[in-house]
């Protein structure tokens, strides 16, 4: 049974920090890419930050690059997302995503929604001004 479980939500004022942290089991996680995305209240889903199955790509749109921090650890399984300098547009349901990458040559990085076929429960983080 594929599970994927974020955790490390929570509230935050505006330029402080988070981690979040996302546990999975049921995959060969060095054989998956993965992606943080987020959904604020009444808005589409969005990518925050994607890494490849190695960790050597990564992906950041415009809106987070150089406050958000992606990284793995293959040997605990387990994705994290890095926030510094939170700003209350960051309010929002946090979703760790999975897609199986098989060239492990190219290494791939994915960036959309569609792409992804696991996805966690979500977890909420509120930044407050």
């Amino acid at each position: 049974q594929v599970q994927l479980v974020e955790s490390g939500g929570g509230s935050a004022q505006a330029g402080g920090s988070l981690t979040l942290s996302c546990v999975t089991s049921g995959v060969i996680f060095n054989t998956y890419a993965m992606g943080w995305f987020r959904q604020p209240p009444r808005e589409v889903r969005e990518i925050v930050a994607a890494v490849s199955r190695s960790g050597g790509g990564t992906y950041y749109p415009e809106s987070v690059n150089g406050r958000f921090t992606i990284s793995r650890d293959n040997a605990k399984n387990t994705l994290y997302l890095h926030m510094n300098s939170l700003k209350s547009e960051a309010t929002a349901v946090y979703y760790c995503a999975g897609t199986f990458s098989a060239d492990a040559t190219r290494d791939r990085v994915y960036s959309r929604a569609d792409e992804y076929d696991r996805w966690g429960p979500g977890t909420q983080v509120t930044v407050s001004s």
